[in-house]
């Protein structure tokens, strides 16, 4: 449904929950190194394990890499330095959801390069920032439910229909 971008990830718990997440709404998770773990650490397997095999994971060498492999992405670029919020944004199936590494976020200058596309989670001024995942999960949800939830939703009717 969406491609979800974590750009240089450096926590390997987050990367497992957010792994997690794909997995449960079908969502392609594209990692761009480097990263700050390995993809076969323990961690980042314990958080997802019984859904690793359902995760489409896609490894990229670098932005520069991914950004060439898609040069026509749109993206939704998530900064607690945006001017928007999240719900303003309009996300369709095959939207890319890009994240930062945990400590600095995204690159100032690629934010530059794509403001139009910056969004933010509104939470108080006092905090730094949230969770890479609880973001991550925002996010994607923000998108399916703007979609209906696409193929999530029907599959939920049905469960619902056929549950006694």
């Amino acid at each position: 449904m969406f491609h979800v971008v974590l750009v240089e990830p450096e926590i390997p718990q987050n990367a497992g929950n957010i792994a997690r997440t794909c997995a449960a709404t079908g969502c392609i998770l594209h990692l761009v190194r480097p990263l700050g773990f390995e993809i076969s650490d323990k961690y980042l397997r314990r958080a997802g394990l019984d859904y690793w095999h359902l995760v489409d994971v896609r490894v990229h060498e670098s932005l520069a890499a991914f950004l060439a492999e898609y040069p026509d992405a749109q993206m939704h670029l998530f900064t607690t330095k945006a001017p928007r919020a999240y719900t303003e944004a309009v996300y369709r199936e095959g939207d890319f959801l890009v994240f930062g590494k945990e400590t600095r976020g995204l690159e100032e200058e690629f934010l530059l390069e794509h403001e139009d596309a910056c969004v933010r989670i509104p939470m108080r001024e006092e905090a730094r920032s949230l969770n890479l995942s609880n973001s991550v999960a925002i996010a994607v949800y923000e998108g399916l439910r703007q979609n209906e939830f696409g193929a999530l939703g029907r599959a939920g009717l049905l469960h619902r229909l056929h549950w006694k």
